[in-house]
């Protein structure tokens, strides 16, 4: 059974990832050569790509500050988005640079150092979960985190009500029948309602993994080509409301991560540009110069 015939769309890539992914690697390569070039120059290049770096963190904090505030539409916080996330890739070239390829010395740089790994791997992990929704299913608009407790007590109502009802063709005819509510029940009770009862599978989302869902659809199916036509219909319904329910689940893990990794992103960040600041003040006060 594929991806799509369980309500998921297979992971894609598309060749404008592609392209960015080259871009990055080319234009941090250039960002190297140049550093070479200016420090072969007789020039001390710490001062040149750690005004890049400064730089490119006043741009990323202005891209928090504006997405506060409310001062981007729909569409424009889309398109800085897709720029805030390209700006910080290359910025990870930036620090290497900075840094020249080492570990720091002092507590104060060590301090910087462990910030802007902490940023850089939140916001690495972020992307991840725009692309991990975009690529594994997606999240209706009436659903919230708040919501998906009732919405699954709900599913499981409805689940239950399905198995309960008798069949009504098997009950018409005074010629007891096969027992198809009780292997409908035995299956309801040993493989489907623990996870109807509860979230479920979350490492499973976690790693885009539908290993779990497939296994339970395979179940609903196998036992479907033995049943009669009510019954069938039964487990159909079942179905659907399995794919569902995993979407609920699928929803519960990308919205719970998202909100807790912002609470790590953003205060790292402005933690970082405090020290960063410190830093451009503490360089240029032991320094006789910046050329």
């Amino acid at each position: 059974m594929t991806p799509d015939a369980i309500g998921r769309r297979p992971a894609k890539y598309p060749a404008s990832q592609i392209v960015q992914v080259a871009l990055i690697a080319a234009l941090s390569g250039a960002l190297f050569w140049l550093v070479w070039i200016y420090g072969n120059g007789l020039r001390d290049p710490r001062y040149l790509d750690g005004w890049i770096l400064a730089g490119g963190m006043g741009l990323q904090i202005s891209f928090h500050v504006a997405i506060k505030r409310g001062a981007f539409s729909p569409k424009s916080a889309t398109r800085w988005r897709k720029i805030h996330v390209f700006a910080g890739y290359l910025l990870i070239a930036a620090f290497i640079s900075h840094s020249d390829f080492s570990l720091p010395d002092t507590g104060f740089e060590w301090a910087l150092w462990a910030g802007f790994v902490l940023v850089t791997l939140s916001g690495i992990f972020g992307t991840y979960l725009a692309w991990s929704l975009k690529a594994k299913g997606h999240i209706d608009e009436g659903v919230s985190y708040d919501r998906i407790p009732a919405l699954r007590a709900e599913i499981a109502q409805k689940v239950y009500a399905i198995v309960a009802t008798p069949d009504l063709a098997a009950t018409a005819i005074a010629l007891p029948g096969l027992p198809h509510d009780a292997w409908i029940a035995d299956l309801y009770s040993t493989h489907l309602s623990a996870f109807f009862q509860g979230p479920r599978n979350m490492l499973a989302h976690l790693v885009g993994s539908q290993r779990p869902l497939r296994r339970m659809t395979d179940e609903i199916d196998a036992l479907s080509r033995y049943v009669g036509q009510q019954g069938q219909e039964k487990l159909g319904a079942i179905r659907r409301l399995a794919v569902e329910k995993d979407r609920l689940d699928f929803a519960r893990v990308y919205l719970s991560l998202t909100k807790g990794w912002l609470f790590l992103h953003v205060p790292v960040t402005y933690g970082l540009t405090v020290l960063g600041v410190l830093h451009v003040l503490v360089a240029y006060a032991f320094s006789s110069g910046a050329w």
